[in-house]
């Protein structure tokens, strides 16, 4: 396992993670409660009607390419002169003690938003909630300096942002990009017979439980969840790729569900394929599971056929991950192959073997 001493870096010495009841991508809404939420947002077609991307103005039905249907990694616009504009929210509590770690994980997480549709990051808007009776305003410096770290090593700008006086600290952005509207990664246009490929190890959100609960620092997690998926995402789309997501929130099995069931197919995952991050499984077994990562697992269980994988591997592979990597239907040279979509299987979204 692979550890390294108390966390510096930040104006003060202070366990960020210790004012927040999560941490990182971990804190979201579970995924079926937010369904529940959005589901009165999109009106029912009419008999015969194609169903709209989300709810567009009269007669601009064509111009929203992706919105809240599928639930998608963000909106995509078409601007009429050949581009499309990409547009996402994406920020949460401490994933780690390190002001400036934060702030590099929340900005890559969100751009990654952008790199799983197929586009490139233009400009960021920090969003900011602070305790500022509580926290220092020079460590919520350290924190939009490390976003802005992130942007720099993105090529996309930072052009100011908004802050709240919050009981708890949160970071993130908002980042509007461009894309080819002929060359998106979406996550309902997977086919039968496609490799899956993932970009980036699991174990991040036990990694950042352990964290949070000792004040242990992974190094390795911390370099996993800093990096940006731009590499991947030219990388796919260098394949003829046409279909991808990020892994963050609802774990490995939580976003291929959603993939699978838009795309209207059967995810089938080798399991001893699934690349881990040294650690993780130890830890798991320590008992480092995070909430998300459970209402992750029981929000999939009536679509999964989990085969022989004991409930161990399945957490594992619902870990809540914060900014992790890209899932592509395709093969991507460099990055495991972690099985395939098949023809639709009755009753299973997700099959493991």
């Amino acid at each position: 396992m692979k550890t390294v001493g108390p966390a510096t870096g930040s104006a003060a010495p202070v366990r960020l993670t210790s004012y927040a009841r999560g941490g990182g991508c971990a804190c979201k809404i579970p995924p079926g409660e937010l369904e529940a939420m959005v589901a009165g947002l999109l009106p029912p077609p009419s008999p015969g009607q194609t169903p709209s991307p989300g709810q567009a103005l009269d007669g601009d039905e064509d111009r929203l390419l992706v919105g809240l249907d599928d639930g998608d990694d963000a909106a995509v616009v078409r601007t009429g002169d050949g581009t499309a504009v990409v547009s996402t929210a994406d920020f949460f509590t401490p994933v780690v003690d390190d002001a400036r770690d934060w702030g590099r994980i929340a900005a890559a997480n969100a751009l990654s938003d952008v790199y799983a549709m197929g586009g490139r990051p233009l400009v960021g808007l920090n969003l900011l909630g602070w305790p500022r009776d509580v926290l220092p305003a020079e460590l919520a410096g350290e924190v939009l300096a490390g976003g802005l770290d992130a942007a720099r090593a993105a090529g996309c700008l930072v052009g100011g942002g908004h802050s709240i006086d919050s009981p708890e600290p949160l970071y993130g952005m908002a980042v509007t990009g461009l894309v080819d509207p002929d060359r998106l990664l979406r996550n309902d246009a997977g086919r039968p017979g496609v490799p899956l490929t993932l970009t980036k190890p699991l174990g991040v959100g036990i990694l950042n439980n352990r964290h949070k609960r000792t004040g242990e620092v992974f190094a390795h997690a911390v370099a996993v969840m800093a990096a940006l998926n731009d590499k991947a995402s030219a990388a796919a789309l260098e394949a003829g790729a046409v279909c991808a997501t990020d892994v963050t929130g609802f774990g490995l099995l939580g976003h291929l569900h959603k993939l699978a069931r838009a795309s209207r197919v059967t995810a089938v995952v080798d399991a001893a394929a699934v690349p881990v991050l040294d650690g993780a499984r130890e830890s798991l077994r320590a008992g480092y599971v995070s909430g998300g990562t459970r209402r992750n697992l029981n929000w999939v269980r009536p679509h999964l056929d989990a085969g022989r994988a004991g409930e161990d591997q399945l957490q594992l592979l619902a870990d809540a991950q914060t900014s992790g990597g890209l899932l592509v239907a395709g093969e991507i040279p460099g990055h495991p192959v972690i099985g395939e979509l098949v023809p639709a299987v009755a009753g299973a979204t997700l099959v493991i073997r």
